[in-house]
């Protein structure tokens, strides 16, 4: 372990707390207990994938080990308690929340990322911190060395969770996410929260068969599972002839692409192994990342591949999967689709020659053509709001749907302010508002069938109408890091867990990139390395904006050999900096330390 000077755990402070039967908590309850608090928000998949990461460890350490979350909102949606209700019930989040709207422990435990991991051991005291994802080995190691160590001092105390279940309300459908009509005249759905598909009748609530057995898992055949599934594609008659299915699912949570035949709901795994990819990471051949939407464009299916900021195809004829945009890092950056950044892409719709797009974490509707990328709304990761008027100016927040109109304007599931836009002829106005979290569309006639996820329903929005709404727009809050102008060194601290060493044989184990928004304020130092310290020149004239730092490191057993494991660790952080002349000359960034 290391030697570093003891810190005591601050306190968990908010505005309630959730799954705890109506109690509130302290770290004084836990004491006697290891404590691993996530600090979180519902918006971010890379905080979704550290929830199914946790849980074997939960499992595992059940009676040493308390995980609380403490979501910290990225969104003003996500501030909402009745949003955070439902996300916790949606992502089946089986342990205590602090619902922490105003960043009080989040600053309290200078957390810069989200997801940022804290070890707390039994005596209430700090023992390790991890940003990003791809952690949990590192946890077991260190709660293998730390419980019989507290154990044998006496301080370790195993008890019960304070976790209780929510009550929940039975229905037919349980957060939908996405939705395609049947040639027949039925509407499929993807039931995420119950973990299966299910038919509709044309009236958008008799359910006319399930497919799916509701339990999650990666089961093909007759009786299959899934786990969350969200996009559908419904492929041409004749491919789907030719390939003996009907529907493309994105089923998400399994990291996979499944195939569902219509004439008697059998399931085949069409492409993923069911374990998330880690891009640079050895042994990740046939892995895909959280796909979130599915669409049919240019002969092939087109996968938004949220985990992993990027645009795949799938060829169904062929069964061959490949990136066809984006370089894996998250932001808003257009040009050659090899080159551009994309963020979390979560709703997909093809017209003609374009491919359009929802990057949820922008706030952007975006387009592919001619190779490239292009933005339509949106500035970039911070900026989100409520705005109608010319498409440079206008805002949405977090929008996760995509549809194209006759006329050929874009309809927008602009799902985090419950509302639906449309964009026409470089301007966005607003078509209905006051929906339930709105994630997914289609046309039917003169109508939008919209899919309310957080309301478990599917329904009607009229396409002739206008809606007026008060406007407003925001930038992310969360604390500005005062840098001094010039020389700044950028430094990722990252140490192997227990039992794991850097292994440098096969070449560099680490990878750094740095840029900013706007660009002009790093004059020098900006791109990509293999150290994971940096120093960069900083343009006082400009005064403030984000550092972006993505760094990425592998470790692998000690033992070595034939057999031996290696791991990936991978955070992004978006820092937001001030130019002063007191600033700090050394920013710290703690990717994995103890």
């Amino acid at each position: 372990m290391s030697s570093r000077v003891r810190v005591r755990a601050p306190e968990l402070t908010g505005r309630g707390w959730l799954n705890t039967g109506g109690r509130d908590l302290a770290l004084g309850d836990l004491r006697g207990r290891h404590v691993l608090i996530d600090f979180w928000a519902f918006c971010c998949v890379n905080c979704l994938h550290v929830l199914d990461e946790l849980r074997p460890l939960e499992e595992k350490w059940a009676d040493e080990l308390v995980v609380v979350g403490v979501h910290s909102p990225k969104f003003v949606h996500e501030a909402d308690p009745d949003a955070l209700a439902a996300a916790v019930e949606r992502y089946a989040v089986h342990h205590p929340v602090l619902d922490d709207p105003e960043l009080v422990t989040w600053r309290a435990y200078t957390a810069r990322a989200w997801p940022t991991l804290v070890l707390v051991d039994p005596e209430g005291y700090v023992v390790a911190q991890f940003a990003g994802e791809g952690h949990a080995h590192a946890l077991d190691a260190l709660l293998t060395e730390l419980v019989p160590l507290h154990r044998s001092r006496g301080t370790l105390q195993p008890g019960d969770s304070p976790y209780v279940p929510p009550v929940v309300e039975p229905g037919d459908l349980r957060f939908p996410a996405k939705a395609v009509p049947l040639p027949g005249g039925t509407v499929l759905v993807a039931d995420a929260g119950h973990h299966r598909l299910v038919e509709l009748e044309d009236d958008l609530t008799t359910v006319r068969r399930c497919i799916g057995t509701g339990e999650r898992g990666l089961v093909d055949g007759p009786a299959p599972a899934f786990f969350e599934p969200n996009g559908l594609c419904l492929l041409p008659p004749e491919v789907a002839e030719e390939v003996g299915y009907d529907v493309v699912v994105a089923d998400t949570v399994n990291h996979a692409l499944r195939g569902v035949r219509l004439d008697d709901g059998s399931v085949a795994t069409l492409a993923g192994t069911g374990e998330q990819l880690f891009p640079d990471a050895p042994g990740q051949e046939g892995r895909l990342s959280s796909p979130w939407d599915v669409a049919w464009w240019q002969d092939r299916v087109w996968v938004a591949m949220a985990g992993v900021h990027q645009l795949w195809t799938f060829d169904p004829r062929t069964g061959t999967t490949g990136v066809a945009a984006g370089t894996t890092n998250e932001g808003l950056l257009d040009g050659p689709l090899t080159a551009a950044w994309l963020a979390q892409t979560s709703g997909l719709a093809a017209a003609g020659d374009r491919l359009w797009l929802a990057d949820s974490e922008t706030s952007s509707i975006r387009w592919v053509a001619d190779g490239a990328l292009h933005t339509a709304v949106g500035t970039g990761l911070f900026d989100f709001g409520l705005r109608d008027g010319p498409a440079d100016q206008a805002l949405l927040q977090h929008p996760l749907g995509v549809t194209v109109l006759p006329d050929g304007s874009v309809a927008v599931c602009d799902t985090y302010n419950g509302a639906v836009r449309r964009l026409a002829d470089g301007r966005v106005t607003t078509l209905a508002t006051g929906l339930a979290e709105p994630s997914g569309a289609f046309v039917d006639g003169d109508t939008l069938v919209v899919v309310e996820s957080a309301a478990h329903r599917l329904t009607r929005v009229s396409l002739a109408g206008v809606v007026e709404v008060d406007g407003f727009a925001h930038r992310t809050q969360r604390p500005v890091t005062e840098v001094a102008a010039g020389a700044v060194e950028v430094v990722v601290d990252f140490t192997p867990p227990p039992g794991q060493k850097v292994d440098d044989r096969f070449g560099p184990p680490s990878q750094l990139l740095v840029s900013a928004t706007p660009p002009a304020l790093i004059r020098q130092g900006e791109g990509r390395g293999s150290d994971l310290r940096r120093t960069v020149v900083l343009d006082a004239s400009v005064g403030d904006g984000v550092l972006h730092v993505a760094a990425r490191a592998a470790s692998c057993d000690v033992e070595g050999g034939e057999g031996a494991a290696c791991y990936l660790h991978q955070q992004d952080w978006g820092v937001p900096v001030k130019v002063t002349d007191s600033g700090t000359t050394r920013l710290v960034l703690p990717l994995s330390a103890s």
